[in-house]
């Protein structure tokens, strides 16, 4: 069992948090709140799942693009079908 004067050793070792880390966690918190709660916005692209999906495809077969031209006709035609939606929108 450690004596008293190791307790207070130790408690004095142990550095205790920045005044500027709990401002800096803070703000954080501000932030990631602010972002969370952020409504939708008119410049959301409902096509990037497609984009990432021929991303991704491109990275597994080395930037070959024959090999993901399946992904690719995918995202151009959700593009063009959104692209069609929004003219008849406004």
């Amino acid at each position: 069992m450690a004596s008293s004067s190791e307790q207070q050793q130790q408690a004095a070792s142990t550095p205790s948090p920045a005044p500027s880390d709990s401002v800096q966690s803070n703000s954080w918190e501000r932030v990631e709140r602010k972002f969370s709660n952020k409504s939708a916005s008119e410049y959301f692209d409902p096509c990037q799942d497609f984009a990432d999906r021929s991303l991704k495809c491109m990275k597994r077969n080395a930037f070959d693009r024959e090999m993901c031209h399946d992904y690719f006709q995918a995202y151009r035609d959700c593009k063009k079908q959104w692209l069609t939606q929004k003219k008849r929108a406004s």
